[in-house]
């Protein structure tokens, strides 16, 4: 199984300087390589404490020069929000200086603040995501952009660095709402799950969209990503405590960046699935909401730990684990310690598990690393 780790970059309640956040999450990221993580992640958002990372290709630019071999994810690019071409463009742009290293990741966004900070209609989302991916995937493969839609109107240009590889297998889509995951399975990219509904949900949705994805693409849709959020001990009563002060602190910070309390969602369109989602929140209160977040995630002692990412593998057949371990403004010291455990004593584990496809198909990812293909 391919194994990879995400800096999130959060500073809730500004209780240190951004700069000290951006410091010992960069060191974090530097540490990755070293462990033996086959890749590093960012995530964009805007605005907000939740996550400083507002452009997760700069920050992927950097890790690409200070690693040799490690692959760089984007979790996600949020289309809506920026013009494609340039997206085509940058993500070019790192592939080549990266030397065909880039993961990308999609999305659409869900987060009023973020939308409203843009100037955008949030109705709209849905329509200017499919148009923007379709019209970036089809450049990142011909080199050129061109597009005529209801919303995106693109001469045709050409993208220069021009792409030298095919990215098909290296894309995948973030997903929450069943309806998003239909459009991703037509747009033939893989399926990038952030745990937020009960597995057995999960498992369902995705045989929906692993259907789809074979009758439209005439062939079997690529095995997941999965992202978790992660608090390794050796004391498991630790591992407990711990994980229900920063993975709980974590849910936290996603109830009051997305507003769900506000219950917003339900009278927007193409966001219906959220509203229903404020619903659920409303009727089991935080303490029950925060447990259940807390049982999709990966945390205890190094064994319980693998053997919660084998149980999600039960569920989804991923081929490849993204860890968290450093969010809600966890000690350096603790995020640092939780993910050189991880990386020796649960990694190596993992990493003996060899699912078929994926990104272990696409970049050659053995045993020992990755190997560069011809």
């Amino acid at each position: 199984m391919h194994v990879g780790m995400s800096t999130v970059f959060q500073n809730p309640q500004r209780k240190k300087a951004d700069f000290e956040v951006y410091r010992d999450e960069l060191r974090m990221a530097d540490m990755a390589e070293p462990l033996g993580f086959q890749s590093i992640w960012g995530v964009e958002h805007h605005f907000t404490d939740y996550t400083m990372c507002p452009d997760v290709i700069q920050f992927l630019t950097y890790m690409a020069g200070r690693t040799e071999k490690a692959l760089l994810g984007t979790m996600v690019v949020v289309l809506p929000w920026h013009d494609p071409v340039r997206v085509a463009e940058e993500v070019s742009m790192l592939d080549n200086i990266s030397e065909g290293r880039t993961i990308l990741g999609i999305g659409r966004g869900i987060a009023k603040v973020e939308f409203d900070g843009f100037r955008l209609d949030m109705s709209q989302s849905r329509a200017r995501f499919t148009e923007a991916a379709e019209m970036v995937l089809d450049a990142l493969e011909t080199g050129y952009c061109e597009y005529d839609g209801e919303i995106i109107k693109q001469p045709r240009r050409d993208i220069r660095p021009e792409p030298f590889k095919s990215f098909k297998g290296r894309t995948y889509a973030a997903a929450v709402s069943p309806e998003s995951s239909q459009i991703i399975a037509k747009l033939g990219v893989g399926a990038l799950i952030i745990p937020q509904k009960p597995w057995e949900e999960a498992a369902k949705e995705l045989k929906v969209y692993q259907e789809t994805f074979q009758q439209v693409n005439g062939e079997e849709a690529p095995p997941p990503v999965v992202v978790g959020w992660v608090f390794c001990d050796e004391d498991e009563d630790r591992a407990h405590e711990m994980a229900r002060r920063y993975i709980g602190g974590y849910w936290q910070s996603v109830m009051d960046h997305y507003e769900f309390k506000a219950d917003h969602h339900k009278d927007v369109k193409g966001y219906e699935y959220y509203g229903k989602f404020s619903e659920k929140i409303a009727e089991y209160g935080d303490e029950a909401v925060i447990d259940f977040f807390l049982s999709l995630q990966v945390w205890g002692t190094p064994d319980q730990c693998y053997e919660k990412i084998m149980s999600i593998h039960e569920w989804t057949g991923n081929d490849a684990f993204v860890g968290v371990f450093s969010y809600a403004g966890m000690p350096a010291e603790d995020a640092q310690a939780n993910m050189r455990l991880f990386s020796e004593k649960v990694m190596p584990r993992l990493k003996e598990f060899k699912p078929a496809g994926g990104l272990n198909r696409e970049f050659g990812i053995g045993r020992t690393g990755i190997v560069a293909k011809a």
